[in-house]
């Protein structure tokens, strides 16, 4: 099995690729969507945010406002820095569940859709790793535009997270979305292209017929080394 790393800035374009790899028939596990689920009022994560910040984090529905949540520890480094160690364990266990599905479905390539890839070393587990790059102004001027947020708040999140240039650098491929949609497109073709080149061995062997191989190839040389016996 491969499993593609793919991750970028706030306002960089990820979902965009994300979306992409899917239109294409790649299942994508979003980090987001398992953290958006473990949020879930009475859930483990949910118990565990609500503790740590209080119930005015919740809706009148019980559920967290995720935008307050996010409005304090944007601007907390030590909150937000709390609100990761707090969910973490939950996020990587609802990601490897969703692996484990797409395993068992026979998926030979997969991707990982993590904004926090590198932060919380889930990047070790991916070969390769994608990242969605645009320059600083850009970023800025698309994050205020999407949000209608004020150029300082804007800042704010962008220098909450690793900055894109850190990203790009461990990188094994990187999409520069600072131009048209046309490009980003035309650039994701090309990658495309890369990650669907023949599994190696090593991936093979991850895959779900490859256990099944090794698995089927262990049994009958067991057999033989008995009855020659």
């Amino acid at each position: 099995m491969r499993i593609v790393g793919l991750t970028g800035g706030i306002a960089s374009g990820k979902s965009t690729v994300s979306n992409l790899f899917k239109a294409h028939g790649i299942p994508v596990v979003d980090a987001d969507v398992v953290a958006r689920n473990i949020l879930m009022e009475g859930t483990g994560g949910w118990k565990k945010v609500v503790a740590a910040f209080g119930e005015d984090i919740l809706l009148d529905n019980g559920e967290v406002d995720r935008a307050k949540l996010g409005q304090i520890v944007f601007s907390d480094l030590e909150k937000r820095q709390l609100l990761n160690r707090l969910l973490a364990p939950f996020i990587s266990h609802g990601m490897l569940m969703e692996v484990l599905k797409l395993w068992i479905k026979g998926c030979s390539i997969i991707v990982l859709d993590v904004p926090l890839l590198f932060e919380a070393k889930i990047d070790k587990w991916t070969k390769p790793i994608v990242v969605i790059w645009v320059d600083p102004e850009t970023q800025l001027q698309r994050l205020m535009t999407r949000d209608g947020s004020m150029e300082e708040e804007a800042k704010s999140r962008i220098n909450a997270q690793m900055s894109l240039d850190l990203k790009r650098s461990k990188a094994d491929i990187v999409i520069d979305n600072t131009s048209s949609l046309e490009a980003l497109h035309e650039q994701f073709q090309e990658v495309l292209t890369q990650i669907t080149k023949p599994l190696t061995w090593t991936e093979f062997l991850l895959s779900r017929n490859g256990a099944f191989l090794a698995l089927f190839s262990t049994l009958v040389s067991v057999a033989i080394f008995k009855k020659s016996s």
